[in-house]
């Protein structure tokens, strides 16, 4: 499965935007789709969560594979983390 068109996030409904995967990941992808909403719900929900089972303080947004077609957690550790490498159309 192939996704080839920006999806609509699953958990606020906005348009996911097409992000660059960096080079020195371990993931083989180019890119992803990821939702940068900050009001998405999963985003707002992420960093209580994080904090209340690790103590951690940081979020995740909503990505999606494009090759595999499955949703995963992107983690982030302030509102602006990843956004530099959004690809605009």
């Amino acid at each position: 499965m192939t996704v080839n068109q920006p999806p609509n996030c699953p958990h606020c409904g906005r348009k996911m935007k097409k992000w660059r995967v960096p080079l020195a990941s371990t993931w083989p992808n180019e890119f992803f789709y990821v939702c940068f909403n900050d009001d998405c719900p999963y985003y707002v929900q992420g960093w209580e969560r994080l904090w209340e089972q690790q103590a951690t303080r940081a979020s995740y947004r909503c990505r999606l594979d494009p090759d595999t077609g499955k949703f995963a957690p992107l983690p982030v550790w302030s509102d602006n983390a990843l956004k530099d490498d959004i690809i605009e159309a």
